[in-house]
This record gives structure tokens, C-alpha cells and sequence, in this order.
């Protein structure tokens, strides 16, 4: 009976890691598949459609869409509101989500209402505009950051979290003299690294990766992103007329065009992430329990 259990496990392990291994290259082969292609020559990508080793290495790809000083330009403001954005929308979601989290403070429940109830609704897009508009935001990179500062699923994962942390120490803290900022920056805030580390990527991922509001409040191209800017590249090797300081350069391939593009705009975030990769999960889950 034993032998059959110690079978049936060692069974179960190997068809695990069978099916384990089968996902992961699933999900890294498009990867390899990409940054080969990136370095393809045009001759094999004619000849080939999937390419997951180049035979011939070219850098041409990378050398078109950093032939002009535009693309640092806008690594530079995608950087920018990256980090500023994320700072930003840290400190407005640290402080509403420790507010929420206190169960003595009035009108709580409907405060919690009003943010659920975004996440089912939201204003549309005229009215986003017309407020941005209005508030004079339009061509300016505040217009990337302000209507994004605070998302209701990440503000709702940092107020569970701070639940879990016992009253006991905010109780303690009180005897010793500690106002309510003391008791967030020096208790609260420390012992919430792992779920402030997620939902500060969630905000760097989202704000990376700013095209819309790029595109609907930004008037001059010479405040464009990465991501805009590197969707007009795409368009530009595709063939069409696209006004752009690129205009000059005779371009490579579309397509590896296309899979350098991926490269350039995936890399600093995939550098970011393991740093924050040890409290990715632990945050994700203990901030979605216990509502």
C-alpha cells in the first residue's frame, strides 16, 4: 500500500513537471521568438516565418529606430512619468487606503461604495477629456499622471492589507504619543513593503505603458512617450505616411522593425521586476483576503 502511494506520487510529480515545463515554453518560446527576430536579417525573415535562432545576426533593426535622438527623448519622458506617476499615485493610495482601512471613521462604507462602484462604471471619455480640459492639463504630462493616480482594484489591495496588521500596535503607538501620520509612516507603511511593492509595479506597468491619454492629451510630438512614439515607427516601417523625424532614414524590414520595438519598450520593466519579484505574490494575496 505504501509502494503503490510513493508510486502514484513520484507519477503524479513527474506528469506535473511534465505539464510545468510543456506551459513554460508555451510562454517563453514568443519571447525568444521576438528578440531573434529583432535581429534578423531580411533575407531570413523572407524565407522564414518563425525564427527562434538567427542564422545571420543583424543589428539594423536597433540601429533604424536609434538613428535619431527622438527615441532617447521619449525613453525620457516614459521614464519621468513612470516614476513620478507611481510616487504620486503611492502616496494618494497609501493615504486612502489607510483611511478606509480604520473602521471608526465616518461614512467608510460609502466612501467604499463609491470606489467599487468605478470599477463597474467610469465617466467615459469625453467627460475625462472635458475635465482634463478644464482643469488645463491638455499637452501638459500631468495629463498622463492626474487622471490615472488612483486605481479602485490597487487602493482596494492596500486597504485589505493594512486590516491585517494588528490594532494592537496602532493601539500601542497611541499610548506613546503617536499621531495618525506617525502611526502610518513609522508602523504601518514599514510592515506593508511586500504589498507596496506590487501595487507600485501595477502603477510603473501602467504608467510604462501610457498610450491613450498620450495620444488624446498630448498635443506635440516632442512629448510623446515611448509607447506612442514606438507605435509610430511601427506605422512608418509598415509603409505608410507618417510625419516623424524618422522620415529620413531608409528602414529595415517591417517586421523586425516591429519585434525590435517590443524589445526596446518591454526591457526596463522586465528590469525592474526582480527587484519586487520576492514580494510580488506575497502582497498580491494577503492584500486580496479578509475584506
Amino acid at each position: 500500500m505504501v509502494e503503490d502511494r510513493s508510486l502514484l506520487g513520484r507519477t503524479f510529480s513527474i506528469v506535473n513537471y511534465l505539464l510545468l515545463t510543456i506551459i513554460g515554453l508555451i510562454t517563453i518560446i514568443p519571447f525568444v521568438h521576438v528578440v531573434a527576430g529583432s535581429f534578423t536579417t531580411s533575407a531570413e525573415i523572407a524565407a522564414k516565418k518563425f525564427v527562434l535562432l538567427p542564422t545571420d545576426w543583424s543589428i539594423e533593426a536597433y540601429r533604424f529606430i536609434f538613428s535619431t535622438n527622438t527615441i532617447f527623448k521619449a525613453m525620457g519622458v516614459s521614464i519621468w512619468t513612470t516614476l513620478a506617476g507611481t510616487i504620486f499615485s503611492m502616496i494618494v493610495t497609501a493615504l486612502m487606503a489607510y483611511g478606509l482601512s480604520r473602521r471608526d471613521v465616518d461614512g467608510r462604507k460609502i466612501i467604499m461604495f463609491m470606489v467599487v462602484f468605478t470599477l463597474l462604471f467610469h465617466g467615459g471619455l469625453i467627460p475625462t477629456f472635458l475635465v482634463v480640459k478644464e482643469l488645463g492639463m491638455i499637452d501638459s504630462y500631468w495629463a498622463l499622471i492626474i487622471p490615472s493616480s488612483i486605481s479602485g482594484f490597487n487602493l482596494i489591495i492596500l486597504k485589505n492589507f493594512f486590516q491585517n496588521i494588528p490594532e494592537g500596535l496602532e493601539e500601542s503607538a497611541k499610548i506613546d504619543g503617536c499621531s495618525d501620520f506617525g502611526i502610518l509612516f513609522r508602523i504601518v507603511l514599514p510592515l506593508s513593503m511586500p504589498a507596496i511593492a506590487t501595487i507600485s509595479l501595477f502603477y510603473a506597468v501602467t504608467y510604462w505603458n501610457t498610450y491613450l491619454n498620450a495620444i488624446l492629451y498630448l498635443n506635440e510630438s516632442a512629448k510623446w512617450p515611448i509607447q506612442v512614439l514606438l507605435r509610430q515607427i511601427v506605422v512608418l516601417a509598415s509603409g505608410l505616411d507618417v510625419s516623424s523625424d524618422l522620415d529620413s532614414v531608409t528602414p529595415p524590414p517591417a517586421q523586425s522593425i516591429k519585434m525590435a520595438v517590443i524589445v526596446v519598450s518591454t526591457i526596463p520593466i522586465l528590469c525592474v521586476y526582480p527587484f519586487l519579484q520576492k514580494h510580488f505574490a506575497k502582497g498580491a494575496l494577503i492584500g486580496s483576503i479578509k475584506g
